[in-house]
């Protein structure tokens, strides 16, 4: 059996909806889903959000991903940071658990019975939100200070913990927490402290605990984080990162692994020549083949989770971005 097939997140925007109008539309999405209300009776969100997220959301579906994330395109720190910035104006990290709502999943979950009937199937959600230390190093600094820490961990549970819902037509399977700094770029914290933030920002049941890292110097710290079941690094991209993680450090950990086998570094792709195509990026089913024969050799069954490396907000078509997860699924069920 293969590993669950998944994606990370981010996706391009349809080419006739402008950042900006998105951005604005977004916004008001957000203050309409804090007050509960039905997102679709708004003919400008119907149009410039809820449109653009559905019909992203089921061109995830439709490529085959065994579960697929959210489609994030709205700047993935500031979907917490907007919300983080007016409760830091009062001198606190802790953003209230009714404001903790991310408008795509709310909208996500409202549609989620056309969705399942369309696609005759339960539909199999994963959330993925940026973590606690890549806020602080953002709007602190590398030096500890454990109460502020608490407050952002806290918030990031409460973001999570409104994401997380089981019912006919759909189910929460996985939830991210991304820190793409770590390994680059720490706070000047012991593990141990670490450990505690990040355990603290996990404190949730109900889905597939896993934490994304675009580096694995540090990786083995991690693995005392109590909490978290999957630890995710990118492979194909950066190969010399599957060399610092062997099998006997998961299993001292009783870890799981998700690796990303499907390159998503647009600008680096097209070896110095603009393509004529955005699809001529798109990497092959045999390569992507290769890269998950090998990395399955190496984890086993702890290798639970795979697919692309990061989002794919660098491909600038759509269709380009579809075309790299349907390769990617085929390549891991062929293989």
């Amino acid at each position: 059996m293969h590993p669950t097939i998944e994606d990370i997140g981010s996706f391009p925007l349809p080419s006739n909806v402008s950042r900006q109008t998105f951005n604005q539309a977004y916004r008001i999405a957000r203050e309409a889903a804090v007050k509960g209300e039905d997102l679709t009776k708004n003919d400008f969100l119907q149009k410039n959000f809820c449109n653009v997220v559905l019909d992203s959301f089921r061109k995830k579906i439709a490529s085959g991903l065994d579960v697929a994330n959210f489609p994030q395109q709205y700047d993935g720190m500031s979907q917490v940071g907007d919300v983080l910035h007016v409760v830091m104006e009062k001198r606190s990290f802790l953003v209230e658990e009714k404001n903790a709502v991310l408008p795509e999943v709310y909208l996500i979950r409202q549609q989620a019975k056309v969705l399942s009937e369309e696609f005759g199937k339960k539909i199999a959600l994963r959330v993925c939100v940026f973590g606690p230390m890549e806020f602080y190093l953002r709007e602190v600094g590398y030096t500890p200070h454990q109460e502020a820490l608490d407050e952002l961990a806290e918030t990031i549970r409460r973001f999570v913990k409104n994401c997380l819902f089981n019912d006919k037509y759909i189910e929460t399977k996985v939830v991210s927490i991304d820190e793409p700094s770590f390994g680059y770029n720490n706070i000047e914290a012991s593990p141990d402290v670490i450990c505690g933030v990040l355990d603290k920002a996990f404190e949730f049941s109900g889905a597939t605990r896993e934490i994304h890292l675009h580096s694995t110097a540090g990786f083995s710290d991690l693995l005392a984080v109590k909490n978290l079941d999957v630890l995710s690094f990118e492979y194909a991209a950066s190969p010399e990162n599957i060399d610092l993680v062997p099998r006997s450090l998961l299993e001292r950990g009783d870890k799981q692994i998700r690796v990303g086998i499907a390159r998503t570094d647009v600008d680096n792709l097209g070896g110095g020549k603009k393509p004529a195509s955005p699809l001529e990026v798109v990497e092959s089913v045999d390569t992507i083949k290769k890269r998950y024969r090998f990395a399955k050799e190496k984890y086993g069954e702890r290798m639970t989770f795979t697919g692309p490396d990061c989002g794919l907000a660098g491909f600038t078509n759509q269709d380009a971005a579809t075309l790299l997860l349907k390769r990617t699924v085929e390549a891991v069920k062929t293989a």
